[in-house]
């Protein structure tokens, strides 16, 4: 299963760290074990089912615990009936990798 989860904190972060808010967000899929890819716009999750749905709450949640007035998550799942079937972040993204800036 993926997941991309975009959190829009309000504020992104303090004045004296810009992504305070964000970057909360982000450490809790960085402490999760799983494979990820932090994008501009989100980040990109893999794992099973069991793993993901509580991750996206605890990274929805940290924005606040981190001092956020508010956040908005957006979250999109992909999973597949098969898990044999199921695509990954490599093999989704790799063709585009090739000859990067």
């Amino acid at each position: 299963m993926l997941i991309e989860i975009q959190c829009l904190a309000r504020p992104v972060g303090t004045p004296e760290d810009r992504f305070k808010h964000i970057e909360a967000a982000i450490a809790v899929v960085q402490t999760s074990g799983l494979k990820y890819e932090v994008g501009a716009l989100g980040t990109t999750v893999e794992g099973e089912p069991d793993q993901l749905w509580p991750l996206a709450r605890a990274v929805h949640e940290a924005c606040l615990t981190s001092g956020a007035d508010s956040v908005i998550s957006v979250v999109k799942f992909s999973q597949a009936s098969d898990p044999a079937r199921a695509s990954t972040i490599t093999e989704l993204t790799e063709k585009f990798r090739e000859g990067q800036w």
